[in-house]
């Protein structure tokens, strides 16, 4: 008899309980995801008169493949595009929720007598909802579509970004029992370089790349190269010391730019299905009855934190971000649940030793009952929003849902609305050319001259490794300094009056000043012996910059398929 691989096994008996579990949910007309987490309830070690589990690493390893998944196609269904249509609402609400819920969280720990770090490290637990288990909820509930569902994905997604510099700052402060705060300011920048950077590069090239390969394209060879962009970006992310399922995200929405997204979104959907389904069993799994009775009071009291602090506190601020009342508790009742980062957090402390042993457990338990809690949650939104419209005055609740964003029914002045128009392509241009800028010089520095150091004398390596970058930064030194400055839309608001002149002269100003930045760094690294030598190079540099016709041509070409990229699906669409 051969031998069968305790891995299959355990792949079997998961499955056996998962698929038994959802279609019993499915007749009962209640969330799946409620069905995989009794499914791996029922498969765990933790329930004595069933057969269990006795791989749990294998397991685990493939409940990290599902977030993968799941992340994967959330950045599929929900681009950074979507977001940045959200306007700052979602980073308000982001922001006031994950400062509430911290406070909530310190406060409930202190009330048992826990120590400091247990207390701080309970706050960041509390502060991050599940983007897994809610996305999950929305999609079997068919909500995802429903504005308030968008707004609560912007939110989560925020949160997720915010969780990994709350990550470094909750370790900075178990190792040196106080805040550095450069060190968060250095993760922040971190974060946000690597960012663009990956959107900026993979909004270029993918698109570009899937267009040329498209005869060879059939639904077998997109779903494979999909997925191996997707897997691409989680090694890339993990060795840039983000989480895996962020580097996935960042594939998915780049790949949500593009024409091919719809039918990637529809072939990686059973694969996300399968391993989606063993990541919610795997939280089932967590679950141990004798440690729930151990610990029941703290339990509760945790629970009944994250429920109201929630349902109370995030509704303000979503009502701060310029939600109205109905749609700001829709979206705090969404939210009531701990999710991935939770555990995240929870083994940092521990492998940290700065957190108590019994953290984890109790956090672990918080997070499978309000999983289970999270559907009827999001069905109690709209109930608990009826009770509050009867209790408050109306002139409250008239007032509440007029001063919001949804209702702004007045026309915007033309020059205003243009000239929001140009600040948003101003600030677009100033960032993205400013981090490819940053990229292409770390490089060059790192890799570039080592390479020139072998072929060049010792004293022309700093000048020739300058001189590369400076040419390979050029086209986009260039829409730092040009682009977008003689559009119709500028001289539009030049021609309209001197406010306007006063404007558009102190943004011209500040690119000659971001632009000069850049090129006095490649001068200073080329020629540091001399000031005034470098000031006339500088200044030259600059004027050749300006007026040149072929950095002109190349700008705009790189300008122009960027923006064909980025507006592709939409224009598929029309």
């Amino acid at each position: 008899m051969s031998h069968l691989e305790p891995l299959i096994a355990d792949l079997a008996l998961i499955l056996i309980c998962a698929g038994v579990m959802t279609l019993l949910f499915k007749s009962l007309k209640q969330p799946i995801v409620l069905g995989y987490i009794v499914a791996g309830f029922l498969a765990s070690p933790n329930m004595p008169y069933m057969p269990s589990v006795t791989d749990m690493h294998g397991v685990h390893v493939w409940s990290e493949i599902g977030v993968i998944f799941l992340l994967f196609a959330l950045g599929l269904e929900f681009s950074f595009k979507k977001i940045l249509r959200m306007g700052a609402a979602p980073i308000i609400a982001a922001l006031s929720i994950i400062l509430f819920m911290m406070y909530i969280g310190a406060c409930t720990g202190e009330i048992f007598g826990w120590s400091k770090m247990d207390c701080i490290f309970l706050g960041g637990m509390l502060a991050m909802s599940s983007t897994t288990i809610i996305f999950k909820a929305f999609d079997d509930m068919g909500l995802r579509q429903k504005r308030f569902a968008g707004l609560v994905l912007s939110v989560l997604i925020i949160e997720d970004i915010l969780a990994i510099v709350l990550m470094v700052m909750l370790s900075t402060m178990a190792v040196s029992k106080e805040f550095e705060g450069t060190q968060m300011l250095n993760s922040i920048l971190t974060l946000g370089v690597y960012l663009v950077l990956w959107f900026t590069v993979g909004l270029y090239f993918i698109p570009m790349a899937l267009r040329k390969l498209k005869p060879l394209m059939n639904d077998e060879t997109l779903l494979i190269t999909s997925l191996a962009l997707c897997f691409g970006m989680v090694v890339a992310a993990s060795e840039a010391g983000f989480s895996a399922a962020f580097g996935a995200f960042v594939m998915g929405s780049i790949l949500a730019e593009t024409v091919e997204a719809e039918q990637i979104e529809h072939l990686v959907a059973p694969v996300k299905n399968l391993f989606g389904a063993i990541f919610f069993v795997s939280v089932g799994m967590m679950v141990d009855v004798n440690l729930i009775i151990e610990y029941i009071v703290p339990i509760i009291s945790i629970i009944a934190a994250v429920i109201l602090g929630q349902t109370i506190l995030s509704t303000f601020g979503f009502l701060l971000s310029g939600q109205s009342l109905k749609t700001s508790m829709q979206c705090s009742f969404s939210l009531t649940q701990i999710g991935e980062f939770a555990f995240i957090l929870a083994t940092l402390g521990t492998s940290l030793h700065v957190t108590s042993d019994y953290l984890y457990p109790i956090v672990v338990a918080v997070s499978v009952f309000t999983t289970f809690t999270t559907p009827y949650m999001i069905r109690l939104a709209e109930p608990a929003y009826n009770v509050v419209a009867r209790v408050l005055p109306a002139n409250w609740i008239a007032k509440l849902e007029r001063n919001t964003d949804e209702s702004d029914d007045e026309a915007p002045d033309e020059l205003r609305q243009i000239y929001k128009n140009c600040l948003k392509r101003f600030v677009f241009t100033m960032l993205i050319n400013s981090v490819l800028c940053i990229a292409i010089m770390g490089i060059m520095y790192y890799y570039g001259q080592p390479l020139v150091a072998d072929i060049v004398p010792a004293e022309w390596v700093h000048p020739v490794t300058a001189l590369v970058a400076l040419i390979l930064c050029s086209p986009f030194l260039w829409m730092l300094l040009r682009a977008d400055a003689d559009s119709p839309e500028v001289n539009k608001l030049w021609e309209s009056g001197a406010r306007w002149r006063v404007r558009i002269t102190a943004y011209g100003l500040l690119r000659i000043m971001i632009t000069a930045v850049f090129v006095s760094f490649f001068v200073n690294y080329a020629i540091p012996w001399n000031i005034w030598l470098g000031l006339f190079a500088l200044i030259a540099i600059l004027l050749i910059i300006y007026f040149s016709s072929a950095l002109e041509k190349h700008g705009n070409i790189l300008t122009k398929n960027f923006t064909d990229n980025l507006s592709a699906r939409e224009k598929k669409d029309l």
